[in-house]
């Protein structure tokens, strides 16, 4: 990855379909929420009574999907919340998946946006999200795609379970040229997209009075409350996507996916993708996600 002062230096060779799609117009937005802000971007692509939500994993952020965004045919607008302790989102004392869920939910209502037909989009952290959310309010959710995320069955053993996300503690750098030559993909793996990676990295991080560091609340980590003997039962027509070379592929919990869901989830496969399919292959993710919101619509 080139690191220097200009991300547009560092991303020059970056193919054209990247460059068009970050320089498409957004709006960033803030609300707020429980005495706190929860950040969010917003892409306006026509005049349609639908919404798309983009949901990002853990300690990333919305910029995630700046390149995917406008590359999908959806209709009406496409939304990026910023979970709590995340991105430009305020920290809080204490994390759960219904805090996750109500920060989502009132991006939606912020936007009056709730009577939208509405489908959720989400990898990793994100994905298991919105299959939370699709669980607990039916009624809102028109349509899933989760990416790479474990949906466990109600009796998985969380005691035994061993978290990838950034456990280590904040650190404070002297220099962002040295903060971000220490910018990692969690869970660990090979990415060939070094401009994508340059990209996100940038918008990983802010400066402080203490110096450098990354976005997220390293106490988010620590304090999350599992979804302990929680049975997903989302019913709305469901897409999986997984990387070929993901972790997730054979597993258990794989198959109890694939058992469990197999009325209403597809299953996918992106060749030479490992977890973190956004950055791996961008436009093969787009192409599967465009193929089924045609479906659905």
């Amino acid at each position: 990855m080139k690191i220097s002062d200009s991300l547009k230096e560092d991303i020059a060779d970056a193919p054209n379909w990247f460059h068009q799609a970050i320089e498409t117009k957004l709006e960033q937005k803030k609300y707020a929420f429980n005495g706190h802000e929860v950040a969010y971007q917003k892409w306006n692509i026509d005049d349609e009574e639908q919404l798309t939500v983009l949901i990002h994993g853990t300690g990333a952020h919305s910029k995630w999907w700046d390149p995917i965004a406008p590359l999908l045919k959806s209709k009406g607008t496409i939304i990026a919340p910023e979970l709590p302790g995340m991105g430009d989102t305020s920290h809080f004392d204490k994390y759960d998946f219904e805090l996750f869920k109500d920060a989502v939910l009132g991006v939606i209502d912020n936007e009056g946006m709730l009577k939208r037909k509405i489908f959720l989009i989400g990898h990793s952290l994100g994905g298991h999200l919105a299959a939370y959310i699709a669980s607990e309010m039916p009624e809102l959710v028109s349509g899933l795609i989760i990416i790479d995320s474990p949906i466990r069955p109600p009796d998985y053993d969380y005691d035994k379970h061993i978290s990838s996300g950034p456990l280590r503690p904040i650190k404070y750098y002297s220099s962002k040229k040295e903060i971000l030559s220490r910018f990692r993909l969690m869970p660990p793996q090979e990415c060939k997209n070094d401009w994508y990676l340059r990209f996100i990295a940038e918008f990983s991080i802010k400066e402080t009075s203490d110096g450098w560091r990354w976005k997220f609340d390293d106490r988010l980590f620590r304090s999350l409350k599992r979804l302990d003997g929680y049975g997903f039962s989302f019913s709305c027509p469901a897409l999986f996507i997984s990387g070929s070379d993901s972790l997730l592929l054979g597993s258990k919990i794989m198959k109890y996916m694939q058992s469990a869901f197999s009325e209403i989830m597809e299953f996918k496969v992106i060749k030479d993708a490992a977890h973190h399919v956004l950055v791996d292959k961008p436009l093969e993710l787009a192409e599967l996600i465009n193929m089924e919101l045609k479906k659905w619509n």
